[in-house]
């Protein structure tokens, strides 16, 4: 494994190789025919429409990164949803894709439930407050479940996490494999952006030379098509949920282990839509939850700049109120207030808060989100428990936002 966790030299090579797949004739004609159909579909609005060339971009490339690393007999660790940036002198798309969440480096391998596998991995010095190894089946649907949080690790740090379809027999780190198993979907989930350190990851098939040879590029570009139409589908309809809610509105809480959910985790669901001298303001009471977290993204399912904007802030990132509950505004403008998330210029958008790690008894019955709608004007008197930021400090909150998310993202933002 290379000194940094993501940034590997197996990344860094299948990146490489998705970039040059997406210049493939099938990719090519895919790419014009999925943003025909998707476009076709969405009916978005003016400032939505300005947004999806960008936004395209990374859900066909993530699309491209995930569906090259298929092999089930050949498995590799992708990363994806990660922006954009440069290796060897090229430009890599980003590949954010789904409604992604800012604070998660997401990693997926493929897995056979007829094959015996090992997963091994070092951890850093802080571990992280939300660490998920899932297995899913071929429709995002959980097979199993080992929480990375707790797992037995070595005094190293190091760690082996044990894939088949046997049981665990004493094995610590057991992952168990059924028919239905297709792949992991790893979650390091990074609270503190600028401590929280993410996993060592390898993976390793056992057993003698595969059966059968390695796709055909003709055959990768298939599937890459086929992934490309999935990830739009997928996405809008997440997208088209949310726009059948009323405005300014949260929809209840939910946990789900199907469809990309992750089990043991809350999602409260809403949008916003503002006239040009309105705010959306946010209460928040996370039940107990250790880990919290309040994205925005556009209707093509990428987050909006988690970099140099605040497009997303979580737990670790907000300012509590004096009873422990969180209080967000929303806005194209800064208001100089505290706990702003900025819409980068939108006045419309999709809110997906995620609240996790609530210990043995689960959530307290207040958890929830209710939003309203403030003009800008009226903001510090609708909301005077938030303290006045400075531009100063705000330039200060941004840097180091950058600085912080970079340890994730060493090659730099393009």
């Amino acid at each position: 494994m290379s000194d940094h966790p993501v940034a590997t030299a197996s990344q860094h090579e299948q990146e490489l190789a998705a970039l040059e797949l997406t210049s493939h004739p099938t990719v090519k004609a895919a790419y014009r025919s999925v943003a025909d159909t998707w476009l076709s579909r969405a009916k978005a609005s003016e400032a939505m429409r300005a947004r999806f060339d960008d936004a395209f971009a990374e859900v066909m490339f993530s699309a491209a990164m995930w569906s090259s690393n298929q092999d089930k007999l050949r498995p590799k660790v992708t990363c994806i949803t990660r922006l954009a940036h440069e290796v060897a002198g090229r430009r890599i798309p980003g590949s954010r894709w789904g409604i992604d969440n800012p604070d998660s480096i997401y990693r997926v391998i493929p897995i056979s439930g007829d094959e015996r596998y090992e997963i091994r991995g070092r951890v850093g010095e802080h571990r992280m407050t939300e660490n998920y190894f899932t297995l899913w089946d071929a429709n995002m649907g959980t097979v199993d479940v080992l929480n990375g949080r707790t797992m037995d690790v070595d005094s190293d740090g190091s760690f082996t996490i044990t894939v088949d379809s046997d049981p665990a027999d004493g094995r610590p780190n057991h992952v168990r494999s059924t028919p239905a198993a297709h792949e992991f979907y790893i979650r390091d989930v990074l609270l503190d952006w600028g401590r929280d350190d993410p996993n060592h990851l390898s993976i390793e098939r056992l057993g003698g030379t595969p059966a059968t040879p390695p796709r055909t590029l003709d055959e990768q570009a298939e599937a890459t098509a086929a992934m490309m139409a999935y990830f739009a589908d997928f996405t809008g309809k997440l997208s088209h949920g949310a726009y059948k809610m009323p405005a300014n509105h949260f929809n209840l809480a939910w946990s789900a282990d199907r469809v990309g959910a992750m089990r043991n985790q809350v999602y409260v669901m809403g949008r916003f839509d503002l006239a040009p001298d309105e705010a959306f303001v946010v209460d928040v009471n996370g039940g107990g939850a250790e880990y919290f977290t309040v994205p925005l993204s556009n209707i093509w399912g990428t987050t909006l700049d988690i970099v140099d904007r605040t497009g997303s802030l979580n737990k670790a990132q907000s300012t509590p109120n004096e009873d422990g509950s969180y209080t967000y505004v929303i806005s194209a403008v800064d208001p100089g207030l505290q706990n702003w998330i900025d819409t980068d210029g939108l006045h419309e958008g999709i809110l997906t808060l995620r609240m996790a790690e609530f210990g043995e008894t689960g959530p307290t019955e207040d958890l929830g989100a209710s939003g309203r709608v403030v003009k800008l004007d009226d903001l510090e008197k609708d909301v005077p428990t938030l303290r006045r930021v400075s531009t100063d400090e705000r330039k200060a909150e941004l840097a180091n936002r950058r600085a912080a998310y970079l340890r994730r993202l060493p090659e730099g933002t393009i």
